[in-house]
Protein backbone atom coordinates (compact mmCIF):
# COMPACT_ATOMS: atom_id res chain seq x y z
CA UNK A 1 0.00 0.00 0.00
CA UNK A 2 1.43 3.58 -0.90
CA UNK A 3 1.28 6.58 0.63
CA UNK A 4 -1.02 8.80 -2.30
CA UNK A 5 0.99 12.24 -1.89
CA UNK A 6 4.33 11.16 -2.18
CA UNK A 7 3.89 7.54 -3.30
CA UNK A 8 6.16 5.89 -0.92
CA UNK A 9 5.12 2.68 0.11
CA UNK A 10 3.81 2.88 3.99
CA UNK A 11 6.39 2.69 6.58
CA UNK A 12 9.60 3.19 7.15
CA UNK A 13 12.48 2.83 4.95
CA UNK A 14 14.70 -0.25 5.86
CA UNK A 15 17.97 -0.85 6.55
CA UNK A 16 19.40 -4.26 4.97
CA UNK A 17 22.94 -5.84 5.45
CA UNK A 18 23.62 -6.97 1.60
CA UNK A 19 24.79 -10.40 1.42
CA UNK A 20 25.49 -13.13 -1.34
CA UNK A 21 22.89 -14.65 -1.76
CA UNK A 22 20.60 -12.69 0.27
CA UNK A 23 20.01 -9.87 2.46
CA UNK A 24 19.65 -9.42 5.96
CA UNK A 25 16.79 -7.20 7.65
CA UNK A 26 18.78 -4.75 10.47
CA UNK A 27 16.12 -2.69 10.90
CA UNK A 28 12.34 -3.37 9.22
CA UNK A 29 11.06 -1.47 6.84
CA UNK A 30 8.77 -1.19 4.04
CA UNK A 31 11.04 -0.09 1.53
CA UNK A 32 15.04 1.02 0.30
CA UNK A 33 16.27 3.34 -1.80
CA UNK A 34 18.34 2.99 -4.91
CA UNK A 35 21.59 4.40 -4.69
CA UNK A 36 21.68 5.32 -8.55
CA UNK A 37 17.74 6.41 -9.34
CA UNK A 38 16.36 7.28 -6.19
CA UNK A 39 13.81 5.62 -6.59
CA UNK A 40 11.55 3.41 -3.99
CA UNK A 41 12.18 -0.33 -4.24
CA UNK A 42 9.73 -2.15 -1.84
CA UNK A 43 12.01 -4.76 0.33
CA UNK A 44 9.77 -7.59 -1.36
CA UNK A 45 10.84 -6.55 -4.54
CA UNK A 46 14.68 -5.99 -4.26
CA UNK A 47 16.67 -8.09 -6.22
CA UNK A 48 20.20 -6.28 -6.95
CA UNK A 49 22.46 -5.03 -4.95
CA UNK A 50 25.90 -4.86 -4.18
CA UNK A 51 27.50 -6.73 -0.94
CA UNK A 52 30.77 -4.96 -1.60
CA UNK A 53 29.20 -0.99 -1.69
CA UNK A 54 26.55 -2.01 0.50
CA UNK A 55 23.60 -0.43 -1.23
CA UNK A 56 20.45 -1.63 -3.23
CA UNK A 57 19.69 -1.12 -6.84
CA UNK A 58 15.94 -0.76 -8.47
CA UNK A 59 17.64 -2.29 -11.70
CA UNK A 60 20.17 -4.40 -13.51
CA UNK A 61 20.89 -1.29 -15.30
CA UNK A 62 21.53 0.75 -12.17
CA UNK A 63 23.71 -1.98 -10.79
CA UNK A 64 25.69 -1.79 -13.98
CA UNK A 65 26.08 1.95 -14.06
CA UNK A 66 27.36 1.67 -10.53
CA UNK A 67 29.83 -1.40 -11.25
CA UNK A 68 31.36 0.63 -14.55
CA UNK A 69 32.05 3.69 -11.52
CA UNK A 70 33.60 1.62 -9.56
CA UNK A 71 35.67 0.22 -11.99
CA UNK A 72 36.63 3.59 -13.47
CA UNK A 73 37.51 5.04 -10.12
CA UNK A 74 39.74 1.60 -9.10
CA UNK A 75 41.32 2.50 -12.28
CA UNK A 76 41.90 6.25 -11.26
CA UNK A 77 43.38 5.41 -8.17
CA UNK A 78 45.90 3.03 -9.78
Amino acid sequence: MKDTVSNRPLGPEAVLKYGTPEFEVISPGAYVTCAITGKIIPVEQLKYWSVEIQEPYVDAAAANQRLIEARAKAADNS
